[in-house]
């Protein structure tokens, strides 16, 4: 019988830890964690993704601070608050939204937040500690860092002996994805657009991960019998049987087909995508602790 691997479960718990952390903190220094949330422009599915972040910030005991900046910010302008943010002693995490309007150079802007308060983990600086092996001192992009505790909520924390596929090599996801695993002792197979067989390489894996964005790419004929598969697509597809024009999200596994074959296996929705809000607010925690001279905890 497949385990379907309950992201929301794992998430919740994550976050009970950095509320229980936070406490503590406060109670110990008088200072919350702080996260600042910057947003340009009126993109709805941006405001809905920074209001749930915010709102778990509050619940996690944060103070939490958005700036809502409109369509026609300058980069300066928006450069000048990253700043101000960056010298702000009680912000301890900083997280500007993507996609940024067209006219904005997100790159700069990103690379421009101090690393010890980059809670996306997307600063050079946090990834090349993450490549030389370094996970006590840096801070981990959250959904691979999210992906991670969902595999070792499977296999525990040393994947020795154990094959591992991540199907997508961005810089986001796919490559920090690599490390972590490579990191807990998987041998690791990076494959991608350009893999020749992908079917077949797919088919050795213990572990897949697939992170393409497209639909229901991955078959149950790519999954090794007894696999762990991690999905992290997100992609809408029609749903007629829901009515004219409707739509639901699906990952980039065909989940009934997969499910047949593999051990485990990670929902779309319900999976991976309720970890990255918990992993940032995981992230703020450790943070804060790092920046008031306090041993940071662990996730």
């Amino acid at each position: 019988m497949v385990v379907v691997i309950d992201g929301k479960a794992k998430a919740a718990s994550v976050t009970d830890a950095v509320r229980d952390a936070a406490e503590r903190l406060e109670n110990e220094t008088g200072k919350k964690p702080g996260l600042a949330v910057v947003i340009v422009g009126d993109d709805p599915a941006s405001h809905a993704y920074v209001n749930s972040k915010s709102k778990m910030a509050k619940q996690c005991g944060f103070n939490s601070v958005q700036h809502t900046l409109p369509e026609e910010t300058t980069q300066q302008e928006l450069a000048t608050l990253v700043a101000t943010l960056n010298a702000d002693a009680s912000i301890h995490g900083i997280l500007v939204q993507l996609p940024l309007p067209k006219h904005l150079d997100s790159d700069p802007i990103i690379q421009s937040i101090l690393p010890e308060k980059d809670v996306d983990g997307l600063s050079v600086l946090n990834a090349g500690k993450l490549a030389v092996g370094d996970l006590k001192t840096g801070l981990l992009s959250c959904t691979p860092a999210g992906a991670m505790l969902l595999v070792r909520s499977i296999h525990g924390d040393d994947l020795s002996g154990l094959n591992a596929v991540v199907i997508g090599r961005s810089n986001l996801f796919g490559k920090p994805m690599g490390q972590l695993l490579l990191n807990a002792n998987a041998t690791v197979t990076m494959a991608h657009s350009r893999t020749r067989d992908l079917a077949s390489v797919c088919k050795s894996a213990d572990i897949l991960v697939a992170a393409v964005g497209r639909a229901q790419m991955v078959k149950a004929d790519w999954v090794k019998p007894g696999a762990t598969v991690i999905d992290v697509g997100i992609n809408r597809i029609p749903a007629p049987e829901k009515g004219e024009g409707k739509s639901r999200l699906v990952g980039d596994v065909a989940f009934e087909e997969a499910s047949a074959v593999a051990a485990a296996i990670t929902p779309v929705p319900g999976g991976v995508g309720p970890m990255t809000i918990a992993m940032l607010m995981a992230n703020t925690v450790i943070a804060a602790h790092r920046a008031l001279g306090k041993d940071a905890p662990t996730f």
